[in-house]
């Protein structure tokens, strides 16, 4: 994988895992309520943010080149996503259930690998030729 392209290709991956994420919120929200004790009041609101999100990574990975701004509000983006998911995990603000815990802590650990790739990629590509990456 050249430089520009692994920034690219984690910010595709976590675009669709990030829509994938947002439609099971919207469409299993209320199903994943009781086993997870995460309220539906919490998942709607999640999935449809999920979603926009999803549509923001896919249009920064589509840019011919990718200002290095958006990248690294990208990986702040997700730092601040694991962080909150550690909060709703371990806080008391939702009644989670053990399930919870563990989803709100997958959650966690999926965001931040996704933030370490990105940052590499970030890095790599400014490394490689300037403040964008191109296509």
């Amino acid at each position: 994988m050249t430089d520009s392209s692994l920034l690219r290709t984690i910010l595709r991956i976590d675009g669709w895992s990030t829509a994938v994420f947002g439609v099971v919120m919207l469409a299993g929200g209320q199903a994943l309520s009781g086993p997870l004790g995460l309220p539906t009041a919490w998942s709607v609101p999640l999935g449809v943010a999920m979603l926009g999100g999803a549509a923001a990574l896919g249009l920064i990975a589509g840019y011919p080149r990718i200002p290095a701004r958006l990248g690294g509000y990208v990986v702040a983006g997700n730092a601040l996503s694991c962080a909150g998911q550690l909060v709703l995990a371990f806080a008391g603000l939702i009644p989670l259930t053990g399930w919870g815990v563990a989803f709100m802590l997958a959650g966690a650990v999926v965001v931040a690998v996704f933030a370490i790739f990105q940052l590499v990629g970030l890095r790599q590509s400014l490394r490689a030729g300037g403040a964008a990456v191109a296509a």
